[in-house]
């Protein structure tokens, strides 16, 4: 019987204990398992390899996504090294330039010195796109979008078709949106990329990453990456983000709608001199986000019209929590340039636009007039 996404992420690891009828997934807080007799397993050995309260997690994410196999890691650049291994000496990567600054650090400061090479372009612009996969030694894109801060979005079902047509691989973190509002392997991603700790956990009390693949050829490749380097998610938190998926669409979408109020009043105010937003009219991504997604998220970023303004604004706020990380319940507000951005050289956050003014906003799920009021008094 095939359900509804809501229904499988509600019922999520449900009967999976027929020997006790226990609902919730027992967490199997053990790192190894008896064999029955020589030549015969459970199906577990050892838990780095598979666990019990992890493959009901990684099932529930292949399921979700729509994908061949899901695979939990202990944080979402763990998920990211483990994509990243599949590449050698001398390979070339295309990647969005506005990514999470933790994304660049182990491009430029893990992967590039051991030979694979990022190549930043602005992936919302297809023709550079276009025009940095067709350079020698390129194997695959790698897509955030929306991007991280300034939401720009790529257009994935046309990258995705000039990587395919070049036998390369598209990789897509879906962070922002989960495959609740965007569906990469539908739009002929190969890999989607998570930091689970952010909407998929959605309470800012785990840290976890996901990793989905198409096909079974590339699973088996990420899942002997994922049994041989060992990053692996563990049992107690494996069940928290269990729990946490279950209210996913129900958060989400309080998420989404106060978010759209809060752009809309940040668009007006007049001390916010630029609001980005793919859910505003005049966001250059929106046709195209709207086109391949079933909505717009819940991350804004804006700008005040001095920097000065910027530490009485992070000390006032009541409601809003001064805090680097986003799409848990609690809405937070996060500083870029001194957070997550901070590894990214200045003058390259400058080129971008990530400046000393930029603040980023992460919408929770509290009354949306407290939200309002809230940003009101410090602006």
């Amino acid at each position: 019987m095939s359900m509804n996404i809501e229904t499988l992420l509600a019922q999520a690891g449900c009967g999976r204990d027929a020997r006790t009828g226990a609902l919730s997934t027992p967490i199997y807080q053990t790192a190894t398992f008896e064999h029955p007799e020589l030549g015969r397993s459970t199906g577990f050995d050892y838990s780095r390899t598979s666990n019990p309260t992890r493959l009901a997690l990684e099932e529930t994410l292949a399921a979700a996504e729509g994908g061949a196999r899901g695979f939990a890691f202990g944080s979402g650049l763990a998920a990211i090294d483990c994509v990243l291994r599949l590449f050698q000496p001398g390979d070339r990567l295309v990647v969005t330039e506005d990514l999470y600054g933790g994304t660049f650090r182990i491009l430029e400061k893990v992967f590039r010195p051991v030979g694979v090479e990022a190549i930043y372009v602005d992936t919302s612009r297809v023709e550079l796109v276009a025009a940095a996969l067709a350079q020698p030694g390129v194997r695959a894109v790698f897509l955030e979008t929306p991007s991280n801060p300034l939401l720009k979005i790529a257009d994935i079902r046309a990258i995705a078709a000039l990587a395919q047509a070049r036998g390369l691989l598209t990789i897509v973190d879906n962070t922002f949106l989960t495959f609740l509002l965007q569906r990469p392997l539908e739009l002929g991603a190969d890999i989607v990329v998570y930091s689970a700790s952010k909407y998929l956990g959605g309470h800012n009390d785990v840290v976890a990453g996901a990793l989905v693949a198409r096909t079974p050829a590339l699973a088996e490749r990420l899942g002997f990456f994922q049994n041989s380097v060992g990053g692996v998610l563990g049992p107690q938190d494996a069940w928290l983000l269990l729990r946490g998926l279950k209210t996913l669409p129900l958060r989400l979408r309080q998420q989404q709608e106060n978010a759209r109020l809060i752009a809309e009043f940040l668009a007006r105010h007049p001390r916010v001199s630029q609001v980005w937003y793919p859910g505003l009219p005049a966001h250059p991504g929106r046709d195209v986000l709207l086109g391949e997604s079933a909505g717009c998220g819940a991350m804004i970023a804006f700008s005040v019209e001095s920097a000065a303004r910027v530490p009485d604004i992070l000390k006032r706020v009541r409601v809003f929590r001064f805090a680097e990380s986003l799409g848990g319940v609690e809405s937070l507000i996060t500083y870029p340039i001194a957070q997550t951005h901070a590894d990214i050289p200045v003058d390259i956050r400058d080129r971008l636009g990530i400046h000393d003014r930029l603040l980023r906003l992460s919408v929770g799920i509290e009354n949306v007039a407290d939200l309002l009021a809230d940003l009101e008094a410090v602006l």
